[in-house]
């Protein structure tokens, strides 16, 4: 299938139940063997979409207030931008978390997971050989990937009820990393 193409991990089964967007999988590195998980928001309008449909929005407003204006109600115009405003200020708050996800890749003997949130990024990387991924103990819980005295919680944007399957996968992947043993 497309999305398994390039990935040399024959015992992670690739499911894209577990994810809100379908499991990424890219070759890399030295040895050519990774595996990559992008979670992201699921948005369904484009930033561009997005963009036409407020100036729309707003040139229907700003259309209504001036005819207002023009017959003698002049407080129509003046609530028409109040209203432009505030929507303004609701799709800046938007429009700073539209791109939010995390991306977990394991390749070379390390799980790396790049985090980003209001366009700041933050990334940590761990040994494969220590890292345990603990799956959510209860149905609203995240995923926690732990090496080293470190806990990272990961999966905020997967429907909680796939978390589980999505630790599955991301420990099986380690499993096959690391050459097999127990799943941690």
């Amino acid at each position: 299938s497309k999305e398994s193409a390039g990935c040399t991990f024959p015992a992670v089964q690739r499911r894209h139940i577990a994810l809100q967007q379908p499991l990424r999988c890219r070759s890399g590195g030295d040895s050519g063997r990774a595996v990559a998980w992008r979670l992201k928001r699921n948005c369904s309008v484009s930033p561009r979409q997005l963009g036409w449909q407020c100036a729309g929005l707003c040139a229907v407003s700003l259309t209504i207030g001036m005819g207002f204006w023009l017959v003698g109600a002049p407080l129509v115009l003046a609530f028409a931008g109040l209203q432009l405003l505030a929507l303004g200020v609701a799709l800046r708050v938007y429009a700073r978390h539209a791109v939010d996800g995390e991306t977990i890749s394991l390749a070379d003997g390390r799980l790396t997971v790049t985090r980003e949130s209001a366009g700041a990024r933050e990334q940590m990387e761990f040994g494969c050989a220590q890292v345990r991924i603990a799956p959510p103990a209860a149905a609203h819980d995240l995923i926690e990937v732990c090496a080293s005295g470190r806990r990272l919680q990961v999966g905020r944007h997967v429907r909680p009820e796939w978390r589980p399957q999505l630790a599955g996968e991301m420990r099986r992947a380690l499993q096959a990393a690391t050459g097999g043993g127990a799943l941690r």
